[in-house]
Order: structure tokens, then sequence, then C-alpha cells
């Protein structure tokens, strides 16, 4: 039954969840317990925020343990457990955002949206050219155009920069958003998360300014933004 508690889920045995020294950075520690990963690796981040928003975590949880609660540990988790051992995989997917970029991708019409997008979306692709070396070229449509390799290599080079945390973070911003230069723009503070949020939605803000408001279409759009925000702050937490 829907809401209904689960009687395999392990419950609470521990009385404070803190932040301990830990090599290499930062773990938790429940009680005197080290937290480890589902892979049992050791629970170790590279900054101090990031352990406290685990611990947090562990320490909000009451009676049994709800893993649907707790995004910064599942994000740690797979970090850990999944991109540190091997990110090229992760690093690829991410990059080949480049070649159908959603900042790239603009409408044929109407003029009022056409406009639009490219005063929201024209500043962020000078941004990336002038900044990261990834000059992308709009067109109309939806169809993929062939981008210039070397701005697809420069793309790839930023992101691999990032550590395994931080490409977790990104992984998720830029599949939510259809855009690595809005990835990007998130991970290295060009611009506020939230703002970047309404400009990879401006397509929907413009339907929802001419046609109205749908209330399901909107409540998907405000759990996908909240998730958005979540690796954002898990983003900033590392810089």
């Amino acid at each position: 039954m829907s809401g209904a508690a689960n009687p395999w889920a392990p419950r609470r045995f521990w009385t404070q969840a803190t932040v301990v020294d830990a090599a290499g950075g930062f773990g938790v520690a429940l009680d005197d317990r080290p937290l480890r990963t589902p892979g049992r690796a050791a629970l170790v981040v590279p900054v101090r925020a990031l352990a406290q928003a685990v611990a947090d975590e562990w320490a909000a949880q009451d009676g049994t343990v709800r893993p649907d609660t707790m995004p910064v540990t599942r994000a740690v988790n797979a970090a850990i457990d999944r991109v540190a051992p091997d990110p090229e995989p992760l690093i690829d997917g991410i990059a080949a955002y480049g070649e159908s970029d959603l900042l790239c991708h603009r409408a044929p019409g109407p003029a009022g949206l056409v406009a639009r997008q490219a005063a929201a979306w024209d500043p962020l692709l000078a941004w990336a050219e002038r900044d990261l070396g990834a000059r992308l070229v709009p067109v109309q449509g939806v169809m993929p155009a062939a981008q210039p390799p070397e701005s697809l290599s420069a793309l790839r080079a930023a992101v691999a920069r990032l550590d395994a945390f931080a490409l977790t973070g990104l992984s998720e911003v830029v599949s939510l958003s259809g855009s690595v230069v809005i990835g990007l723009a998130v991970a290295l503070e060009h611009r506020p998360a939230a703002e970047l949020w309404d400009i990879a939605h401006l397509d929907e803000i413009w339907q929802t300014e001419q046609w109205g408001s749908d209330a399901a279409a909107e409540a998907a759009r405000a759990l996908r933004g909240a998730a958005f925000q979540r690796a954002a702050d898990l983003l900033a937490m590392l810089r």
C-alpha cells in the first residue's frame, strides 16, 4: 500500500551523526561507527560542508532509514562507488550534450519567442566561447547540426577538470536542463542556479504566458527544479 512503512528498511541505531576528520578529507560517524557507502568504501568527501550535509541527513532519520529523503548521501555514494573508479564514461556522457545543446536549438517563430531565446541564450553561448573556448553554432529546429570538433573537445576538457563529486552534481544539472553549457555555468558559478533553471525552461515559460498554466506540468517542473537546485547546492558546497 502506498505510504506504508517498509518492514525491511534498516532502523536507526545511532544517537548522533557527526563529521569526523578522515584521510583525504572528511567522513561521517554514526556514534563511533564510520559511515561507508553501499559498496563498502569509506565515505570520505573533500570538503567539510558536504560531510555536514550528509551528517544532517542521517541525523534527520526517524525510526527507519529512508534513502529517498537523503539526496546528498545518495549523490556522495554514487560519486565514490560508481564515478570515481572510472569517470570517463560519465565525462563522455555529459560532454556529448554539446552536440545537441538546448541553447543551440532555436524556434523558427513566433518572433517574440525567437527574440526571448536570443536574449537569454546568446550571452551563455558567448560566455562558453570566451571562457571555455567552445564556440557553438545555433540552428533553427530540433535536428542536431554538426558543431566544431574543437569546441566539443573544449567542453569535454572543462567537464574533465571536475572531480567525481562535482561530476555527479553536474550530470544531474545537465540532464535536467538539456545543456552542458548551462551545467558548466552552474558548476563554475557564472550565473545563479535559479536564473539558469528559468533560462533552461524559457520555452515552457513562454507557452504558459501565452496559453495559461497547466497544473500537472507546473508540478512536474517544480519537482525537476527542486532536483536541479539540490544538484546545484552540491556543486556550491564543493567550491
